[in-house]
């Protein structure tokens, strides 16, 4: 799990408006933490298969949370690619 202290240093990097919390952008930033950390877990235990299944249903979440921001705001959704990383 994330711990408070990274939730807001994610939330504040990536916030639209000042109380944002919940904009695409925000969404996604969280996720992508949370994945790091599931993906360095699951390097250390290949047999936990319910950590997978978690895993493969939050990968589905930023992938639909991709392709919305993609359909309603291309600027944003290229802006966010590039901070985050997430495409080559």
């Amino acid at each position: 799990m994330l711990t408070k202290q990274q939730k807001e240093k994610l939330i504040n990097e990536n916030k639209v408006l000042p109380t944002d919390t919940g904009s695409p952008e925000v969404q996604i930033a969280l996720l992508s933490g949370r994945l790091d950390q599931l993906s360095h877990h699951m390097s250390a235990f290949k047999k936990d298969y319910h950590s997978r299944t978690g895993l493969m249903r939050i990968v589905g979440q930023r992938k639909r949370l991709l392709a919305y921001l993609k359909k309603e705001d291309h600027s944003r959704y290229e802006k966010l690619i590039q901070k985050l990383g997430l495409r080559k």
